[in-house]
């Protein structure tokens, strides 16, 4: 069993205690590290991406997190093969297993009585906004298979007979019937019912392409919240 001062002597801080809560908290408690968990949640994605998501993370700060978190199995690296040949980072299956602790998190935050929602958002966060919140559509169901790029990060959604089975990073070429590109925060805006899809649109904030209905049942199944 590994003690408080044991871990301080070895550069590694940690609680020293024998509690599967406090064990959790020594691999992931550290600042940021649950947010770059975060952003791994629907796919794999480059440093680079990681850093325009968390504009607050410091590089060196962001590359240790990288280290702690894949050392304890929460992720992995992978490098893509040719043309793209670059490294990215994937979570693990045993990384997937926090999706629970998320959605704890999420209701847990929302609720809070003091502490406003406020600052930014990452295009991950609106799309697993979509994730977290979609109502099934059962009474009146439908099926379509969007794409949906905002700024660099691009997402594949898929309803099938009124049900959300596929919200992730888009990795390749396969065909969708509706096309979407925007800002995060535009379509952030939309799915949260503060702007119209017709005003967005209209003032060429959004550009479909495809079956514009499929949209419309997108947004109607995210209720304002």
């Amino acid at each position: 069993m590994v003690n408080a001062k044991a871990g301080e002597k070895s550069g590694k801080r940690t609680y020293g205690q024998a509690c599967p809560i406090a064990h959790a908290l020594d691999m992931i408690g550290e600042r940021w590290a649950l947010l770059v968990v975060r952003e791994l949640r629907l796919g794999p994605r480059r440093y680079a991406d990681l850093q325009a998501a968390l504009p607050g993370l410091g590089p060196s700060v962001l590359a240790q997190r990288l280290r702690d978190l894949e050392a304890v199995g929460v992720l992995r690296r992978r490098m893509l093969p040719p043309p793209a040949a670059s490294r990215t980072y994937e979570l693990t299956e045993w990384g997937t297993e926090l999706e629970p602790v998320f959605a704890a998190l999420r209701t847990w935050g929302m609720r809070s009585p003091v502490v406003p929602l406020t600052g930014g958002i990452s295009a991950d966060t609106v799309l697993l906004g979509v994730r977290a919140f979609f109502v099934p559509q059962l009474d009146a169901p439908w099926t379509a298979t969007y794409r949906i790029a905002l700024e660099r990060d691009v997402y594949r959604v898929e309803i099938v007979d009124g049900e959300l089975v596929t919200v992730a990073r888009d990795q390749g070429s396969a065909p969708a019937d509706v096309y979407l590109e925007s800002d995060h925060l535009t379509l952030q805006s939309i799915l949260s019912h503060e702007r119209s899809l017709a005003s967005a649109i209209d003032d060429g904030a959004l550009t479909v392409t495809g079956d514009l209905k499929a949209v419309r049942r997108l947004i109607g199944a995210v209720p304002p919240r």
